[in-house]
This record gives C-alpha cells, structure tokens and sequence, in this order.
C-alpha cells in the first residue's frame, strides 16, 4: 500500500505544550478509527511552524479525508516513491 508524507502548516508547532500534541493525536486517532483499517498513521515530526506526519493509505484523498474530518491541514500530500537511508550507500 502506498506510504505518503503531509505538510502540515501549523503556526507555532513546536511550541505545542505535552497536552495540546495529546489531544491532536487524540483526535487524529478517532478519526482513524471511523475510517477503518485502510489508513494507518506511522508517526510525525513536529518542527517550529509544521508538523511532517507519514501515513499508509491506499491514496491521497483518503489522507485529505481524514484531514477534513479532523479539523487539521493538509497543506501538501506527497506520495513517497522511495525510502533512502546510510545503507543505500553501500
């Protein structure tokens, strides 16, 4: 199944308390849960104003679905092709 990255713009991100991220995971969970096994949320990186969150789905719109359902944004939905690390070196 296809894996993609959303660009979430998100003013002040990284200054997001414990709680307020808990209660946005929080939220993103449910929304996932009423949309079924078909999407899954890997994990996100929360930088100063953006937050990069990695999710399996088996297309875009259901990335821009779950985004609207949950009330976040959904600036940039990338499909990733390839994943690189230090090993691809060798």
């Amino acid at each position: 199944m296809p894996k993609y990255v959303i660009e979430r713009e998100l003013p002040g991100a990284g200054r997001l308390t414990t709680d307020e991220l808990k209660g946005i995971s929080q939220a993103s969970c449910g929304v996932l849960s009423n949309m079924g096994p078909q999407i899954q949320w890997v994990h996100s990186y929360v930088t100063g104003d953006k937050i990069y969150c990695v999710y399996i789905a088996p297309n875009a719109e259901m990335i821009r679905e779950h985004a609207q359902k949950g009330g976040f944004p959904a600036n940039v939905v990338n499909e990733i092709t390839t994943i690189i690390d230090p090993t691809t070196a060798e």
